[in-house]
């Protein structure tokens, strides 16, 4: 079990499968103990809440190390009921600490005891999560503003339920996270930014309750400025690929240091070097993607690809100085490298490149078999567009955008006219590049991966649930629970564990520097 007395407390609320949490647990000292534990996390929905349960297990046994009855269960060997059974004491712990609760005003008491009793008395933890980003992504607002109902969405007040938390035990550090869409969100006319700013700061007089002493300094993780109120919201966002993760992803996150507790918390340290894609996932088997519809065989997947006639796509893109070379790399496609290629391989590759922390810290060396590794099937007219995007992208080195697609490979989509001239969402098939940092990986990753198109054009693919996993620097010793689909959505809502325990390090530093903390 964990050793409690050298550790500090982490409450993970909305934790999703865990990103915060992880990056949190692997941080530890000088002679090799974690620097936290996992006190308790608490996710709503089911299979994420499988996956915290899972890893929690894991976190039971000595710090980095996993009993080998785990690697078994990677390897289908044994179900996980099975591994649970074989260590009755360390599921009972788990099941104590990764917990399936819905927080809202029904619950507050229940939440609040069951932490109380995991903190037991101890004086200096950290709280960490954000409420769920839907309502205020700047997609999702577009989608929702025709609904009546949006203002009232109670996705819109969740952070309150953090609010409660933070009124309820004090905590003297707390990380809140969520997306960048909230700068330019509103409820009412008002600014959703501005509002949970100030409600942090006084989260008593936020809900309306009399004012005790409880306060917090709000501090950037990036930005060298002194604590205040009003502060800019702007000075929140984190830009994780400045941090060694490979993906632009761009995320707020605000550090809350209780007052009366003087200290001033470090800022996050640049990388001088990131990994790119394809050294992030490079190395991984190659494979090719499936068919969705009707019998799936290599045979079919090579004739459905095979209908891009590409001497029609150079009569349509003539005039293009790219039309010849995309179709000499298209042909490529069809030629022997694709030949033997299979849905899915379990084939554990060697290590990414040495000299970046984000690749080191997602290998394990002693894995024997690659979960997740397994392409999604589309549509063969997908398929054609993503043969012929992934090649685009090859000559030119950027993604193509509608207009250049051949009129030949359009989707049949509404508004694909205004698409086309530059007045709708442009790139509706996104080849994430191989000599740059992945795009952002979103939930919407789930959906279909028109986003997510691999570089490589002989796998003609999008990316799989361990690459996306990879771009998000989760070890590829995690096990996502549920269906793909709910692993996907898993992956693309979490916090990228390399930069949580970078985070971790400033909040450790906060306590560890806090004698006054009571």
């Amino acid at each position: 079990m964990p050793d409690t007395d050298s550790s500090y407390p982490v409450v993970d609320l909305f934790a999703g499968p865990g990103g915060l949490g992880e990056g949190f647990a692997s941080l530890d000292d000088e002679g090799g103990r974690a620097r936290f534990e996992s006190a308790v996390s608490i996710e709503e929905e089911d299979y994420s809440c499988q996956t915290l349960r899972l890893r929690h297990f894991l976190r039971t046994f000595p710090h980095g190390e996993f009993p080998e009855e785990y690697y078994k269960y990677l390897k289908s060997e044994i179900s996980r009921d099975e591994l649970f059974r074989k260590y009755p004491r360390n599921f009972a712990c788990a099941n104590s600490s990764a917990l399936r609760i819905s927080l809202s005003p029904e619950n507050h008491q229940f939440v609040r005891k069951i932490i109380d009793n995991r903190l037991n008395a101890r004086a200096k933890w950290v709280l960490v999560g954000g409420p769920p980003c839907q309502a205020y992504s700047i997609a999702g607002r577009s989608r929702m503003m025709r609904d009546p109902e949006f203002q009232k969405d109670i996705r819109h007040h969740l952070y309150k339920e953090y609010l409660q938390i933070i009124i309820d035990h004090a905590p003297p550090v707390f990380v809140m996270e969520n997306v960048k869409g909230l700068l330019s969100s509103k409820v009412d006319g008002k600014s959703v930014i501005d509002r949970i700013i100030n409600d942090l700061e006084r989260p008593r007089e936020a809900l309306g309750r009399k004012a005790d002493g409880l306060a917090y300094k709000l501090h950037s993780l990036c930005e060298i400025v002194p604590a205040c109120r009003n502060a800019d919201p702007r000075q929140f966002v984190v830009r994780a690929e400045d941090f060694g993760v490979p993906q632009s992803r761009h995320r707020i996150f605000i550090l809350g240091v209780r007052e009366g507790i003087d200290t001033v918390p470090k800022r996050l340290v640049p990388h001088p070097k990131l990994p790119t894609l394809q050294q992030t996932i490079g190395c991984l088997p190659r494979i090719r993607s499936g068919l969705s519809r009707g019998a799936d065989s290599l045979a079919a997947w090579r004739q459905a690809i095979e209908a891009l006639e590409p001497e029609s796509i150079r009569t349509e893109l003539d005039g293009n100085l790219f039309a010849g070379v995309v179709v000499e790399k298209i042909s490529e496609i069809l030629q022997g490298e694709s030949q033997e290629l299979r849905t899915h391989s379990s084939r554990y590759p060697s290590p990414p490149p040495s000299g970046y922390e984000a690749l080191d810290f997602i290998h394990d060396p002693s894995l024997s078999v690659l979960t997740g590794h397994e392409a999604r099937g589309h549509m063969a007219s997908d398929l054609r567009r993503y043969a012929y995007a992934s090649s685009f992208a090859a000559v030119t080195g950027g993604s193509p955008k509608l207009a250049d697609f051949p009129d030949s490979l359009m989707p049949e989509h509404r508004n694909i006219d205004l698409a086309r001239r530059g007045k709708m969402f442009t790139d509706r098939f996104r080849v994430q590049l191989p000599d740059q940092a992945a795009t952002t990986v979103t939930s919407h990753i789930s959906k279909d991966g028109h986003y997510y198109i691999h570089y490589d054009p002989v796998q003609c693919r999008s990316l799989t649930v361990r690459e996306a996993a990879r771009v998000q620097t989760f070890p590829d010793n995690y096990k996502f629970e549920g269906p793909r689909t709910a692993q996907y959505h898993q992956i693309g809502n979490a916090v990228p564990p390399f930069l949580a325990r970078q985070i971790a390090d400033i909040v450790a530093d906060v306590l560890d520097r806090s004698d006054e903390v009571s």
